[in-house]
């Protein structure tokens, strides 16, 4: 059975930093990409960052590029947010999807349809 489960949100002031964590587990026999969506509300859920573990590549959405980093330890994926903005406010939810011979498709990394499998969400939210 495949179980994503968030922690590490909260509440932070503007240009503060988080790290996010997703524990994975029932993925262990496979190459899999893990991403990182996020949901404001009252707008859609968004791709924030991908992680392939078949080779280790990692993609950023343009607005954390330089903010953010991905990182795999093990069972453990993180995303470390630095400089906080208001707009970085939204449940944040980890998604993992099996790849098939380890090859990821980046055309659809940040498509929600990709990956069936999904944490329960956390919420961050910046406002000072």
């Amino acid at each position: 059975q495949v179980q994503l489960v968030e922690s590490g949100g909260g509440s932070v002031q503007p240009g503060d930093s988080l790290q996010l964590s997703c524990a994975v587990s029932g993925l262990e026999k496979y190459y899999f990409q893990v991403a990182w969506f996020r949901q404001a509300p009252g707008k859609e859920r968004e791709g924030v960052s991908c992680f392939s573990t078949s080779d280790g590549s990692r993609w950023y959405v343009d607005s954390v590029k330089g903010r953010s980093t991905i990182a795999r330890d093990k069972n453990m994926v993180y995303l470390q947010m630095n400089n906080l903005r208001p707009e970085d406010t939204a449940v944040y939810y980890c998604a993992a999807n099996i790849l098939r011979a380890g090859v990821i498709d980046p055309a659809s990394i940040f498509s929600a349809s990709t990956y069936p499998y999904w944490g329960q969400g956390i919420q961050v939210t910046v406002s000072s």
